[in-house]
């Protein structure tokens, strides 16, 4: 698809195309499964909840993803959703110790309120979603530096980086603002050093770098993160065993084109 224009700005979404990105996310998380809602993968050490599987870490627990699921119960409070008490009882952290646990609890009175609570404020979480994008490129140019700028003068690597994240995001309204939207939330903006295998990460930033020029930016953006996440499998350590979620993840950029 060709690029209507090359602004600096973000194309304007209106209500419906909100809830469109929302829902699509939710298909690409969940197939709009409520039980889906509340999720522990197995391979993982954390459950992953909500419209965008966003991750909750137990008390003092370190990992390299970026825990999201505390920040959207604060901005769901913010937004004057009243907040399950056993929630706030947890003081904002994972009481599970493990998947076995999680799922021995699935059908407990907790989980089913907290499904239940997620669903209901479905849209307030897509608004999260989309807050958190918000500030993603400020972020992934400020990460450039000249000692980390890949392959590139720094000032040529932020150029090409805001050229692409535009073009992209102008792309047949709302597929790219869509793509650059849910991608944030899938696998982040590729800022933490922590959020790498041997090195390389496989976050926003990455797959902008790694666009085609010669191809449509929508083209481009997708064949990139097909080679950004094929990259983060051939990386990972052997006992996550991620190549396993490779075909969903193809299938996921497949949803980034009209």
């Amino acid at each position: 698809m060709s690029v209507d224009v090359y602004a600096d700005e973000y194309p304007a979404l209106n209500n419906e195309q909100i809830d469109w990105i929302g829902s699509q996310i939710f298909n690409n998380e969940c197939g709009r499964l409520t039980a889906c809602l509340t999720s522990w993968n197995e391979g993982e050490s954390f459950p992953s909840l909500g419209l965008g599987h966003f991750i909750w870490y137990q008390a003092g627990q370190e990992e390299i993803f970026e825990e999201s699921f505390p920040a959207l119960l604060g901005f769901l409070r913010n937004e004057g959703a009243t907040i399950p008490a056993w929630l706030e009882e947890e003081n904002y952290e994972s009481p599970w110790p493990d998947r076995s646990a999680f799922r021995s609890e699935f059908e407990s009175r907790k989980m089913s309120e907290l499904r239940t609570f997620l669903h209901q404020h479905s849209r307030e979480q897509t608004a999260f979603i989309i807050e958190r994008f918000n500030g993603a490129l400020e972020k992934i140019l400020a990460s450039i530096t000249a000692e980390n700028s890949p392959g590139l003068p720094e000032a040529e690597a932020k150029a090409r980086l805001n050229e692409n994240f535009f073009m992209v995001a102008n792309s047949s309204p709302p597929y790219g603002l869509y793509a650059l939207i849910d991608y944030v939330n899938f696998k982040g903006t590729g800022t933490s050093v922590l959020e790498s295998y041997q090195g390389q990460g496989w976050g926003l930033k990455h797959v902008l770098l790694g666009m085609n020029p010669n191809l449509s930016p929508l083209q481009a953006f997708v064949e990139s993160a097909r080679n950004v996440l094929a990259t983060r499998v051939q990386n990972a350590p052997v006992e996550r065993a991620e190549s396993r979620w490779l075909a969903g993840w193809n299938n996921r950029l497949n949803t980034y084109t009209p």
